[in-house]
C-alpha cells in the first residue's frame, strides 16, 4: 500500500548515486557557499569580499568577508577552507586571506573554480539550509534531510529512473526532480508536471574524428543536415550556453536539409559512400532520440545501428549523450588535442588549440569574449560533434 506524507516535510526523489561531497550543485548550494558565485555575466563575491592577481593570473589572493559564520556558530577562518587541488599551492597568512599559486601557470578562469560550495567538515556549511540527517549505504547517500527556519526537505536517492518513479507511486516521495520522461504522471489527476529546459546542457553527438568514415568532415556535415533537430527539442547550435556572456548566436546553424545531405553524400569518395553504416551509441535515457536520428539518417541512405551503453564507451563512431556545459566558457579539457582522456571526439585542430590556450590566459573579459566567439564559430564549422537541443526536464509534484 502507498504511504503518504503527513509531516509537512518535502520528500523529493532524485535519480543517481552520489557521495556526500558529490551531491548535485543545486543541493550543495543550499547548504554551503563558495569563495565566489557565478551568474551569466561574471564571477561575483561569495564568502570572499574580493580578490586580486598580482602577477596576471598565476597567483590569486582572496580576502574573506567579515562576520560570516559556519552553521555551528563559529566564525569562518581561512584555515577552515580546505581545497584538494593537485596543481595549486595554498597559503593562509592570516585568518582572512587565502593565496593560491598555480603550478601550471596562468589560468584566468580560476575564480570560477572557487564557486563550488566549501564545508568546514562533512556538510557543515554556511548556507541557509542545515543538514539534520545523512544516511549512506556503501558510501553513497541514501537520504539527506536539510532544514531552514521554516521548512524541511528530505532528498531520497535511487539508482535508476524506474526505481525513482516507483518510489513516487508507492508514496515514498511526493516530488521527483529532473525527469526526462514524465510518463505516466503526466496523465495523473493528482499530480502536477512542471517542465523546464536546461540551457546549461546540450544533447550532443560526439563523432570519432579518427574513425575511417567519420574522419571525413563532409560526411559529418551530411549527418547533421539530415537530422530534423527542431523535432527533438529546443534547438542548440553550439557547445556554449545561450545564457553565457560568451555565447555566439551567429555560428552556422546547420538547419534541417535532407536534400543537401544527400548531395554531400553523393559527392563523397567511393570508398566511403559504398560503406555507409554508422554505429550510434546512446545512453538509455536518450534512446528515443537515437531512434529518431537513426530514422533520419536512414532516409538519406546511411545505415544505422543503435547500441545502448550506461557508460562512456572506449571505442565508438558516434556517441549520443547529454553534455554538461561548463559555466565558464573555457572548454579546454573537451576539445584540446592534448586531452586524450576527455576529448571524446579525438579532435585535433591547431586553430582550436590556440584559441583555447589564449582564452585561459586572457584576464580582460571583453578580450576573452572575442576569443570564445571565434572558438565557437570554428568548432561548429569543424563539426567534431553535433549540438542538437537543450534537454527538457520535468518536476513531478502531488497536488
Amino acid at each position: 500500500m502507498p504511504t503518504f506524507n503527513q509531516s509537512g516535510k518535502e520528500r523529493i526523489g532524485i535519480t543517481g548515486r552520489f557521495r556526500p561531497n558529490e551531491l548535485p550543485n543545486e543541493i550543495l548550494e543550499l547548504i554551503g557557499d563558495g569563495l565566489t558565485t557565478l551568474n551569466e555575466t561574471n564571477v561575483e563575491p561569495g564568502l570572499a569580499e574580493g580578490w586580486e592577481t598580482p602577477d596576471s593570473g598565476k597567483t590569486w589572493v582572496f580576502k574573506l568577508k567579515d562576520n560570516i559564520f559556519w552553521q555551528d556558530g563559529s566564525p569562518v577562518n581561512a584555515s577552515d577552507l580546505i581545497y584538494d587541488f593537485t596543481d595549486v599551492t595554498t597559503e593562509r597568512p592570516d585568518k582572512k586571506t587565502l593565496i593560491f599559486t598555480l603550478s601550471e601557470g596562468i589560468y584566468s578562469p580560476f575564480p570560477a573554480v572557487l564557486a563550488k560550495p566549501v564545508f568546514k567538515k562533512g556538510l557543515l556549511g554556511t548556507g541557509e539550509w542545515e543538514v539534520k540527517k545523512l544516511t549512506t549505504v556503501s558510501t553513497f547517500v541514501q537520504e539527506l534531510v536539510i532544514k531552514n527556519q521554516n521548512k524541511v526537505k528530505s532528498y531520497r536517492f535511487y539508482p535508476t529512473t524506474e526505481r525513482t518513479k516507483l518510489a513516487y507511486k508507492l508514496g515514498e516521495v511526493d516530488q521527483i526532480n529532473k525527469l526526462l520522461d514524465p510518463v505516466p504522471f503526466d496523465s495523473w489527476d493528482n499530480s502536477v508536471v512542471l517542465p523546464e529546459t536546461n540551457k546549461h546542457q546540450v544533447v550532443t553527438i560526439f563523432f570519432n574524428t579518427q574513425d575511417k568514415l567519420l574522419g571525413e568532415k563532409s560526411l559529418r556535415q551530411a549527418l547533421i543536415y539530415a537530422i530534423n533537430k527542431d523535432s527533438l527539442g529546443e534547438r542548440a547550435i553550439s557547445s556554449t550556453s545561450p545564457e553565457s556572456w560568451a555565447y555566439n548566436p551567429q555560428v552556422k546553424p546547420y538547419d534541417y536539409d535532407p536534400d543537401h545531405a544527400e548531395e554531400i553524400i553523393e559527392e563523397l569518395p567511393d570508398e566511403i559512400k559504398n560503406s555507409l553504416e554508422i554505429k550510434l551509441v546512446s545512453t538509455t535515457s536518450l534512446l528515443q532520440t537515437a531512434e529518431k536520428i537513426s530514422s533520419d539518417w536512414e532516409k538519406v541512405g546511411v545505415k544505422t545501428q543503435i547500441q545502448v551503453s550506461s557508460i562512456i564507451p572506449n571505442e565508438f563512431q558516434a556517441y549520443l549523450t547529454i553534455f554538461d556545459i561548463p559555466r565558464d566558457p573555457d572548454q579546454y579539457p573537451i576539445w584540446h588535442s592534448t586531452q586524450t582522456e576527455t576529448n571524446l571526439s579525438r579532435f585535433v585542430s591547431p586553430r582550436i588549440d590556440t584559441l583555447l590556450e589564449s582564452g585561459r590566459v586572457q584576464l580582460d573579459l571583453e578580450e576573452r569574449r572575442k576569443i570564445y566567439l571565434d572558438f565557437q564559430r570554428f568548432l561548429v564549422e569543424d563539426l567534431p560533434a553535433a549540438f542538437l537541443y537543450h534537454p527538457k526536464y520535468y518536476t513531478i509534484k502531488r497536488k
